[in-house]
């Protein structure tokens, strides 16, 4: 019984933690390598470099995006399908008869796959966003903050497309990015250059979350990730979503973006799930596992119907976002998130994401952080 509450009580993200265990994991001898002036400089040539990078790599253009959508629309992130994680409701248009039920976003998930439409983008092109959303019920720790920042991105792919090849064609391409940004970083700001924190490794690791769980049967999903980054500390995760050999998913994934059902074959010749994954890297300042972006090809109309049917969502199929999907009316698309503050924490080689992005945090955190000598910014 307690194995089974272990590995259910991560499958939803983010998960509820004790302020008390943030202190006991955070270093005791940290001391930022650039001053917050500093800092603030190098945010900059960060986010240029990679902004520049995607577009050369992926072939996209950048678009503006909503921060708020239209609550009826669909076009909503709800993350971990399970209803723990809901966005701020509100309605807005003063003297209108009847008020606009709105949402503020979650993610631009959704939004970008309808917006390549709108763009006209063709085969092989793409957009990206500045992303900023709001997500309420996390709990805030080091590395987990209600304000979300994001390289949100999306191309138009065809059916032939839709296979691990090129999945990890584009994951390839996308790391290429990070790589050189942070050779880029280092040789702007030496101050940066540390033999306590080793660069990031040329090449990424791929496994299927199947293989992780085969090398570590009685873990729960975030103690297995730990496990596998120290062996490999740079690794792409495909097949976040479907039920694993346990009987639980990786971790859970809504049911009307990513594919993570379509049937595949690894390179032994074994039957896996899944069109999609997570970057992950070991951070050598927290001593954890750090994801930087989460990733995948998106669902077609038959996909979408079998993941809202494991889902228990078919209600969705209702909404007008889905109803694009079902009717072709949006092109097939490969898309995803790249965390800016945590890819900043961690070219930058700081201990919390505060350190890089300006939000609330709880008395408990400041007060922690205090302490480690880790300075939030406010």
């Amino acid at each position: 019984m307690t194995q089974m509450a272990d590995k259910t009580a991560d499958l939803a993200g983010p998960g509820i933690g004790t302020y008390e265990e943030i202190e006991a994991g955070l270093p005791t001898d940290y001391d930022s390598l650039l001053d917050p002036k500093e800092t603030q400089h190098a945010l900059h040539e960060a986010k240029m470099k990679i902004e520049e990078g995607l577009c050369k790599e992926l072939n996209l253009f950048r678009v503006e995006s909503p921060l708020i959508v239209d609550k009826a629309s669909g076009m909503n992130d709800y993350l971990d399908r399970d209803g723990s994680r809901t966005p701020i409701d509100f309605q807005c248009g003063l003297g209108l008869e009847k008020r606009i039920d709105a949402q503020v976003v979650q993610a631009a998930t959704k939004w970008k796959r309808w917006a390549l439409k709108q763009f006209n983008c063709e085969v092989g092109e793409g957009i990206y966003t500045d992303m900023r959303a709001v997500r309420k019920d996390y709990f805030l720790d080091h590395d987990h903050s209600s304000y979300v920042d994001q390289w949100d991105w999306e191309k138009v792919i065809t059916a032939d497309d839709r296979n691990l090849d090129y999945l990890k064609d584009t994951v390839k391409k996308l790391w290429k990015v990070l790589k050189e940004t942070e050779t880029y970083l280092l040789k702007e700001f030496p101050k940066l250059q540390n033999d306590k924190y080793p660069e990031l490794p040329d090449e990424l690791v791929f496994l299927h979350a199947e293989e992780i769980l085969a090398m570590y049967p009685d873990l729960p999903r975030k103690k297995r990730e730990t496990e596998i980054i120290q062996k490999y500390p740079a690794i792409f995760i495909i097949g976040i979503g479907w039920v694993l050999d346990d009987g639980y998913p990786h971790e859970m994934r809504a049911a009307d973006y990513d594919d993570w059902v379509t049937e595949t074959v690894d390179e032994k010749g074994n039957p896996r799930h899944g069109l999609n994954g997570d970057i992950l890297v070991w951070n050598n300042v927290t001593k954890r596992r750090h994801e930087l972006s989460s990733m995948g090809i998106r669902v077609t109309k038959e996909t979408l119907k079998q993941q809202l049917e494991i889902t228990g969502q078919l209600d969705f199929l209702e909404l007008p976002y889905h109803k694009m999907i079902l009717n072709d009316e949006i092109p097939l698309s490969i898309g995803g998130g790249i965390g800016q503050s945590r890819v900043y924490s961690y070219l930058l080689r700081k201990a919390a994401l505060g350190e890089c992005s300006v939000t609330v945090w709880p008395k408990q955190l400041h007060d922690v952080c205090n302490r480690k000598n880790i300075s939030l910014l406010k």
